[in-house]
């Protein structure tokens, strides 16, 4: 089944040398994905924020199977968006080079636009720079406002002067050069850096929460426990310390956190349905299936473009 969402008509000439398969959790992506690499005799790139750190395998659920950004930092490192799209963008352009397509998957919808499109990443800002900006703020809310304005115009008028926290991102973002409100929003756009095939995903919601239900039961059978144990001995940056799990694992007993995972992780699946749903040009491919069934329905969206 092909949903709602048909991308806009290409060229013989634009066929898709890069195939980004998005879901939720737990929807089949990895599986998916290498099959569909498998097919067209080239590699997976993961698109997956915590799947870049050694350490944690079981937890962040990692593919069996080789594949491209996965593995590549210890827990003690950060890993920024900008860091990452240098790198994606990198082997994709070294996939398609070399074997005419790449396949991009994963479950972080930002990391997911950052290695299709050249986005406008911020730099990194400075550790006391939030700090800085928030007692500007509550020195003087219409001062701060009134900063914003000659820093960024554009931003000033779509923040509220008494929305403190959208006011104090859109100058540190000002601060930077990058905007709160950037003239040409690449997020949201249909604009890739390659001729791109995006693909959803869809499994029913009460189908999808009792695949995360057994994924996390094949987790804690895996030895998730003693993963997590040992990865909390050594250094874990604050970005490693996202990864869903982690602190559950780190405080509370097997029970307890086994419950708290399955409810955080249907929370997070929703918000990825949602994201999901606001990529540009996604075509949505029924994913309640074997995976076989899938990549030929991925295939067959690929062929007609």
């Amino acid at each position: 089944m092909v949903g709602w969402g048909a991308p806009r008509a290409m060229t013989r000439s634009e066929q898709p040398e890069v195939i980004a398969i998005f879901g939720p959790t737990a929807s089949g992506k990895s599986v998916v994905a290498e099959e569909l690499a498998r097919r067209l005799g080239t590699e997976v790139v993961s698109a997956d924020a915590l799947q870049v750190y050694r350490g944690l395998p079981i937890l962040t659920n990692q593919p069996s199977a080789p594949t491209r950004l996965v593995a590549i930092r210890s827990l003690g490192e950060k890993m920024s968006v900008g860091e990452y799209a240098d790198l994606a963008h990198a082997a994709i352009d070294e996939l398609v080079e070399a074997h005419g397509s790449a396949v991009v998957t994963g479950g972080t919808g930002l990391y997911l636009r950052a290695a299709l499109a050249e986005l406008t990443i911020p730099s990194a800002r400075e550790p006391e720079a939030r700090t800085r900006w928030e007692r500007a703020y509550d020195a003087d809310p219409v001062a701060a406002h009134e900063r914003l304005s000659k820093l960024d115009p554009r931003a000033a008028a779509a923040v509220h002067p008494r929305d403190r926290k959208r006011v104090v991102r859109a100058l540190e973002l000002a601060e930077v050069g990058a905007s709160l409100q950037p003239a040409h929003d690449l997020l949201w756009s249909e604009d890739t850096r390659r001729p791109t095939l995006v693909v959803g995903l869809d499994i029913p919601r009460e189908r999808l929460e009792e695949r995360i239900g057994l994924r996390t039961d094949e987790m804690f059978a895996r030895g998730v426990v003693d993963e997590v144990r040992a990865a909390a001995r050594g250094s874990v940056s604050r970005t490693a310390a996202k990864a869903l799990g982690l602190r559950e694992l780190s405080e509370l007993s097997a029970d307890e956190a086994r419950e708290r995972i399955v409810v955080r992780t249907r929370r997070y699946a929703a918000y990825q349905r949602k994201w999901m749903r606001r990529i540009p040009g996604i075509v949505m491919i029924d994913a309640d299936r074997p995976p076989e069934q899938v990549v030929d329905a991925i295939l067959e969206v690929a062929r007609a473009r």
